[in-house]
């Protein structure tokens, strides 16, 4: 995969960067850590390790460094514990639970920490596997339950559809933190400090080569 190709064309079609003090303060608190001995904050520790190989599932090593070399996991917990309201990180906790009790019976395994990638990426392509269709029937599912839980009504979802919507949150953070590290955002992508030139109406592929503008 080309991984410089598909992220210069990502632009803001992920719909996540808003830029506010939290955001860019957990992004500047995870340079500074370790990746090798982080402890998590929201997510427990076993829970931390099965996101770790997660995001290097989507975005493995490749020319540029995988998702956690550039500490994405670390930024993923730390949004989860920061800015995610409760109802959201409940649902993030109980479908991650639901993806982890997959990989563990469909790898014959009873402890999270013995889970390995070759465990979890067949369950992360399955959970990502569905047509448009169904992914809009699912999405209706979705906000379906997480209004009935916000109004204090109780409610159930599928364990498919919970995997499917870790699955599909993850992906999207996973690509977004990614966009949002300092390597990415100075060497991948196209990358103008301020000042910079002001040009009020130019062509993308003039200007940058095509690369979107780091953020």
């Amino acid at each position: 995969m080309d991984r410089r190709r598909v992220l210069k064309n990502m632009g803001m079609s992920l719909g996540y960067m808003v830029a506010t003090p939290t955001l860019l303060s957990i992004v500047q608190s995870c340079k500074s850590e370790p990746a090798i001995t982080w402890t998590p904050e929201f997510l427990a520790q076993s829970q931390g390790n099965v996101l770790t190989k997660l995001v290097d599932i989507i975005l493995p090593k490749t020319d540029t460094p995988s998702a956690s070399e550039v500490q994405v996991d670390i930024f993923i917990d730390k949004f989860a514990q920061d800015v995610m309201e409760k109802e959201q990180q409940d649902f993030l906790k109980m479908s991650m639970t639901k993806f982890i009790d997959k990989a563990l019976t469909d790898s014959g395994k009873e402890n999270v920490e013995d889970l390995t990638t070759e465990d979890l990426e067949p369950v992360l392509a399955s959970s990502l596997k569905y047509t448009k269709d169904q992914q809009a029937e699912m999405f209706e599912t979705i906000n379906s339950y997480t209004k009935a839980i916000s109004e204090g009504t109780t409610a159930e979802i599928d364990d498919e559809i919970s995997r499917f919507a870790f699955a599909n949150n993850l992906r999207g953070m996973t690509i977004w933190g990614y966009k949002a590290s300092e390597y990415v955002g100075e060497e991948v992508l196209a990358y103008l400090p301020v000042p910079g030139e002001y040009v009020a109406c130019g062509d993308m592929q003039e200007l940058t080569g095509g690369k979107a503008w780091s953020l």
